[in-house]
């Protein structure tokens, strides 16, 4: 795998994740307590044996540089590194990224220079575990100039996705975004020409891509010098490419999440708690997902009653019942607290013991959950001050609303609470 270079595309401004990307870039909002969604891709390619990874973003990307400096080093005797590609202006272009193709297109003289045979294009919002040489043996084993990682899906999501037909030697021959009706029974195909049992095809005829590609070098960089017009790749170059170019597809049978809204990222990350197998597990020593060392101490908990929960490490919970829910980094939850079907990012920071017991902080109400507080199917976003008695239950059961100037949104029935926001004592939402 030393012959391929990794591309992971940061996404644009991340308005489906909003507002949890309104202070921070769509790869850094942070996953299962403990993680940031970059560390899913990166660490994929290392568990692959690929270590020359770029990230290309354009918004927000301050956290995200820092998260990526503080946790990714490689030893001198390797050529391995994790960079940042930032939108940038020159001579030549002044333009922002306009699209997945273009963002790659406005750094291909860089790419170029690496003695590479495959560019490996990445997507950072997806919770999913693969070896990626398996996939990159694949596109070299049928000579393919560009190979798809496809997942098979079953009639009932199928129009949901862009869709493709591939022959009996696992070419890609059709493409076709969300269709319906009798479009969509016209690209049904025979997945066992990937690798499926027949009893798995008959349940899964239809093939979706996942949004990861792998190119031959050149191949890449005359695609996108010549068709200047064209920014994206899963709309534009590689349907373009089907009629001249060998296009294979690549079936991905694990679990595979694209967790680009807050109904799917909350979703995705309350399954985490799922006994007595949930549909991802961060618990695998051969194939683990790194992130940044941050050597708190243990979580402390005092008379507190959890079920069905994660809760990472530097947490001091006190006499709380917590339900279904996933607790991040140094969060600290008073007593009579009730937390239940909610996700808590936690903190970036300890308050001084001094500070919470005088209530002198500067803000009045100490960082974390309060004395006597509920909360019910909430994400609640780091360095978050909820006050005493309060109830955060989507009492009106509202399924959305933006309350930005109160420090909340409302996202299929789910309650935001924006980063670094105070809740007051006893108010209710």
């Amino acid at each position: 795998m030393k012959r391929v270079l990794s591309i992971i595309l940061g996404g644009g401004a991340g308005t489906r994740l909003y507002p949890l990307t309104k202070l921070r870039a769509k790869p850094a909002v942070p996953l299962a307590s403990k993680y940031r969604l970059i560390d899913i891709p990166i660490s994929n390619c290392i568990n692959s044996e690929i270590v020359k990874i770029y990230v290309l973003t354009q918004f927000n990307s301050a956290s995200l540089n820092r998260h990526l400096n503080r946790t990714y080093h490689f030893s001198g005797f390797r050529e391995g590194f994790v960079e940042v590609l930032s939108a940038q202006q020159t001579a030549d272009n002044t333009r922002w990224f306009q699209g997945t193709a273009d963002a790659v297109r406005q750094y291909l003289r860089l790419l170029q220079e690496w003695d590479v045979d495959e560019y490996l294009i990445l997507s950072g919002d997806h919770l999913y575990r693969m070896d990626y040489s398996k996939f990159v043996q694949r596109h070299r084993e049928t000579n393919a100039d560009i190979t798809l990682s496809v997942v098979p899906i079953d009639e009932k999501r199928a129009s949901s996705f862009g869709l493709m037909k591939i022959d009996s030697q696992g070419r890609v021959v059709d493409f076709y975004e969300k269709p319906k009706g009798e479009a969509l029974k016209q690209m049904q195909v025979d997945t066992t020409v990937l690798g499926l049992n027949p009893e798995q095809a008959k349940i899964n005829p239809y093939i979706a891509s996942m949004g990861i590609y792998v190119f031959k070098k050149e191949v890449l960089v005359e695609l996108l010098q010549q068709n200047l017009e064209q920014t994206d790749f899963g709309k534009e170059i590689i349907p373009a490419s089907a009629k001249d170019h060998n296009v294979q597809a690549y079936l991905f049978k694990g679990y595979w999440e694209d967790i680009g809204t807050i109904e799917a990222f909350y979703d995705a990350n309350l399954a985490l708690t799922k006994q007595p197998k949930p549909p991802f597990s961060f618990y695998d020593e051969k194939a683990p997902i790194y992130t940044r060392s941050r050597y708190l101490p243990p979580s402390k908990l005092l008379d507190c009653h959890i079920t069905e929960s994660m809760i990472s490490e530097g947490c001091i919970l006190k006499s709380c019942r917590i339900n279904h829910s996933v607790v991040g980094i140094r969060t600290r939850i008073e007593a009579d607290a009730t937390v239940e079907d909610t996700l808590i990012m936690g903190a970036d920071f300890y308050e001084p013991f001094a500070e919470r017991q005088s209530g002198l902080q500067k803000f009045g109400i100490p960082v974390g959950i309060g004395e006597g507080t509920t909360i019910r199917r909430a994400i609640i976003d780091k360095n978050a001050r909820i006050g005493r008695n309060v109830q955060i239950v989507n009492k009106d059961r509202v399924e959305e609303a933006e309350k930005e100037s109160e420090g909340f949104y409302i996202r299929n029935g789910i309650v935001v609470v924006i980063k670094n926001t105070t809740i007051s004592d006893n108010t209710v939402i």
